[in-house]
């Protein structure tokens, strides 16, 4: 018999996937190609979130995270996110990678793209791997939030807050999809700063203003990272459960003040494995407490107080530096 002769039997037996070739996406500039995905938590987190999307650019590999209520949310977060691109770098989204939820593939998304010129890229249904980059990237921030939960020894509802700091953390440490450099240097055209950098989760001190001369200076807080727009540091008060912002902070970065209390059965951070197959952290992404001095002063507006905010701005830690600007 020819063994060039097609079988129906045997391809409805035995077919399987065809092999996945390695990409040949060459992109000269920033947002020449967007990458985007949704991943969805089983777990609401602190403030209320449910989901988060993604975008990621593909020169850059720098990434943009917002926690979501609703996955309706999402096409005015991709709105949010062209019109800061379009504000700040001066060009717009070329091509827009993702998959076929309904998220993305509606009729407003459509209609928008079509009208400005932005293309589409569709993985192929059932087919994720197509839409690889971002797959993997949320497979990255989701150990890394769980690595930061770990160590703080927080429960699983502040999981927004840890995407957050693993956000920043990966836009400013070296990757290797980029040749070893940092998204953050391929974006500004400069090298990150690494001075503000302090354990997350951990114990610290924010300076606040007494309401007469007896009153304590500060108060025990837990450290839960950076506000995208102010030079300080986000501190939860321990008695309160508000949101300290504030540019004097004294950290403990030995101590931990979850870790106290902690039940007997430590908690369990498999609800971040949910849609998302695990794979190894590619960058060191804990700093020791060692590394950096115990107080930090940056700079920044007057000390305040806030709630805890209902909608986080994009983990992004925006600096005022010398952008890339679109080629063309």
């Amino acid at each position: 018999m020819r063994s060039d002769v097609l079988s129906q039997a045997c391809q409805l037996g035995k077919h399987v996937r065809l092999p996945f070739h390695s990409s040949d996406s060459i992109v000269d500039s920033v947002f020449d190609i967007s990458h985007s995905d949704v991943w969805t938590s089983p777990i609401s987190s602190f403030g209320g979130f449910k989901y988060y999307v993604v975008f990621l650019d593909h020169y850059s590999h720098f990434l943009w995270v917002y926690p979501l209520r609703q996955k309706s949310d999402v096409f005015a977060k991709f709105l949010q996110f062209r019109a800061y691109v379009k504000t700040q770098f001066n060009c717009d989204i070329k091509s827009f990678q993702c998959d076929h939820g309904g998220e993305f593939d509606n009729s407003a998304t459509h209609d928008l793209f079509a009208s400005n010129g932005i293309q589409f890229r569709f993985s192929c249904p059932k087919t994720s791997q197509q839409n690889g980059k971002s797959e993997r990237m949320l497979r990255t921030i989701n150990n890394v939030i769980r690595t930061l939960l770990f160590q703080a020894h927080l429960p699983p509802k502040y999981w927004a807050e840890a995407l957050h700091m693993a956000t920043h953390l990966l836009n400013i440490l070296p990757s290797t999809s980029i040749n070893n450099e940092t998204p953050f240097t391929k974006l500004f055209g400069k090298p990150p700063s690494y001075s503000h950098l302090r354990v997350f989760g951990c114990l610290c001190y924010p300076h606040i203003t007494p309401s007469h001369k007896l009153s304590p200076r500060t108060t025990p807080c837990l450290f839960l990272g950076y506000p995208s727009n102010h030079r300080g540091y986000r501190c939860l008060d321990l008695s309160t459960h508000k949101i300290i912002i504030s540019r004097h902070v004294t950290f403990d970065e030995s101590g931990f003040p979850f870790g106290s209390m902690t039940p007997t059965s430590p908690p369990s951070y498999d609800f971040l494995d949910h849609s998302v197959d695990s794979s190894p952290i590619s960058r060191r992404l804990l700093m020791t407490p060692s590394m950096y001095p115990t107080s930090a002063t940056p700079p920044s507006p007057a000390d305040q107080h806030n709630p805890i905010p209902t909608e986080p701005p994009p983990s992004c830690w925006e600096s005022q530096v010398q952008k890339h600007t679109c080629s063309g």
